[in-house]
């Protein structure tokens, strides 16, 4: 713990392209986090068995991360603002941009560079629950009002599950990510597949 101590407090580590010296600052979900000295950069994601991996990325990649559109609201000067999943507040954006909606945010400017739309067809990633880390093209929204919107997903190998709307993270177009994925690509693997690749290895 000394060793980490030393290392935030000589500013080496940057999250979302600020230095933290805080040992206890709270790292998320799509979070960008670069060591300079080593000439590392990670983003954290999820594996598929839902725990938080760090996943090394190029320089491109790190200038720019991904937020959920939490909540849209007007403030009292009627002026349009969006709430992100890790508590970004960003003004005046663009209309069509919606709850549940995925936008990419420039690091160094904090703007909304592009968004992705929620929609039947997108590649997605679960953020919560059971299924953390799984990931897969949106199949249909199921409709429950006064209780939980349940969504259908179908991953790369086929396999379809079900899960809670507000776990979704809509992180590409249909087939195309817009951030490099870690190992499995977002595929659950069941015990006799995981141990079937360790005895190929």
């Amino acid at each position: 713990m000394k060793e980490v101590n030393s290392i935030c407090m000589e500013k080496l580590v940057k999250v979302d392209g600020k230095v933290r010296t805080d040992v206890g600052f709270p790292a998320g979900f799509m979070d960008v986090i670069q060591l300079e000295r080593s000439n590392d950069t990670f983003r954290l994601l999820y594996d598929t068995k839902g725990r938080f991996i760090l996943h090394p990325i190029g320089a491109e990649e790190s200038t720019f991360k991904l937020c959920r559109v939490q909540k849209l609201d007007v403030s009292k000067k009627n002026i349009p603002f969006i709430v992100t999943h890790d508590g970004r507040t960003i003004r005046y954006i663009d209309p069509a941009i919606k709850v549940n909606d995925t936008i990419k945010v420039d690091l160094a400017t904090g703007k909304v560079v592009d968004f992705l739309k929620f929609s039947t067809g997108s590649l997605c990633m679960v953020q919560r629950g059971q299924n953390a880390g799984r990931g897969g093209v949106i199949q249909h929204v199921e409709k429950h009002p006064g209780s939980f919107d349940i969504v259908t997903i179908k991953d790369a190998s086929g396999n379809t599950f079900a899960t809670r709307l507000k776990n979704v993270f809509v992180i590409g177009e249909e087939t195309k990510p817009w951030v490099s994925l870690p190992k499995g690509k977002g595929v659950k693997l069941t015990i006799l597949e995981e141990r079937a690749v360790r005895t190929k290895n």
